[in-house]
């Protein structure tokens, strides 16, 4: 049986609304116990709206209230999805009165079991928007790749229509993803120390998003120190073939960017409690210099775009207007920065 289960808040009687959840109840294909939990506010009912494509990625802490305004327009009012491996269904009424959708349904993922669930495949690939909430992107990548949810999430993005995450649903939308496998998680003094360190873990072969290819992503990064795996992450990329240039999309908290995923075209969005959001586009522009197991990092001439509120970026271009453009620099597991203090 599903675990859990809202009533629909509709705006009917209170007897209607019961009545409702009771048939919904008894209409749901039944999942193992324990798979997964399922909230709905809404009409449960699938609809079909005219969508359009958007990436949403935030870096992690307070929701960036542009993130689902802009996905429930180019949603056209449909089915709002949010996909999570933890939590329970406190997104739907704030997305509900920003978005203004048909429906925001939550699906709350326990086991790698429910990834199979027919009802679980069905929501997936008839939502009109799909959002990836924080968490422990392990439990995304151990739960999901392989399985039907990978190919329902490629076929919702290839609609086209919105695709978005915070933190670690930020986090595997890249090509690329730090996976986060091991039981602590990754700091920048460990990966610039020995960038084989076993806390340094990616995954690949994973989402294949229109606009992400040869992109890992990187989040909270001002906040938790993070720059200096970002760049650990990308020498790994180049240095172990992943691809001969790595890319990185590194944003702060309470920091959002949206690209458009068919012309590359980006901006940044933030709240308004934090004065400075920032997204740091990085391209590597050769081979680590050093990068091995149990030594210290070195690599020249990270290119580097900080962008804020009034700048933009295109991804097919690799350039952007009205940002500060540097490098970052590791010598022998120190970082620094073309532009002195500016990180």
């Amino acid at each position: 049986m599903l675990k859990a289960i809202t009533p629909l808040k509709t705006g009917r009687c209170s007897y209607c609304r019961i009545v409702t959840a009771v048939l919904l109840l008894l209409t749901i294909p039944a999942a193992e116990a324990g798979d997964f939990q399922y909230y709905v506010v809404g009409n449960s009912d699938d609809v079909i709206t005219d969508t359009g494509g958007l990436l949403v990625l935030q870096g992690g802490g307070t929701d960036v209230d542009e993130n689902y305004v802009r996905m429930g327009e180019l949603s056209g009012g449909g089915d709002f999805l949010v996909l999570r491996a933890s939590g329970g269904d406190g997104y739907n009424d704030y997305i509900m009165k920003l978005c203004r959708c048909d429906s925001v349904e939550t699906i709350v993922f326990e086991s790698r079991e429910a990834a199979f669930d027919e009802f679980v495949i069905k929501k997936i690939r008839n939502a009109e928007a799909l959002f990836i909430a924080g968490g422990d992107q392990s439990r995304y990548v151990r739960f999901w790749k392989g399985t039907p949810v990978e190919d329902a999430i490629h076929s919702v993005a290839a609609k086209p229509a919105p695709v978005g995450g915070t933190s670690a649903g930020m986090a595997i939308l890249g090509q690329f993803a730090y996976s986060a496998m091991s039981d602590a998680s990754l700091v920048s003094s460990t990966a610039l120390a020995d960038p084989f360190h076993h806390d340094l873990t990616i995954e690949s072969g994973f989402l294949n998003l229109r606009g992400m290819k040869n992109i890992i992503t990187d989040q909270h990064l001002i906040e938790r120190d993070r720059i200096g795996r970002t760049v650990a992450l990308l020498a790994r990329l180049v240095n172990d073939g992943f691809t001969e240039q790595g890319r990185a999309i590194a944003a702060d908290r309470e920091t959002s960017i949206h690209i458009d995923p068919a012309t590359g075209e980006a901006r940044v969005y933030g709240t308004s409690d934090h004065p400075t959001p920032y997204v740091y586009m990085l391209r590597t522009t050769g081979e680590p210099a050093i990068c091995e197991r149990g030594q210290a990092l070195s690599i020249a001439d990270v290119d580097v775009y900080r962008l804020s509120i009034d700048s933009t970026f295109n991804l097919k271009t690799w350039d952007g207007k009205g940002g500060i453009a540097y490098s970052f620099s590791v010598e022998s597991g120190v970082l620094s920065s073309s532009r002195g203090d500016i990180y």
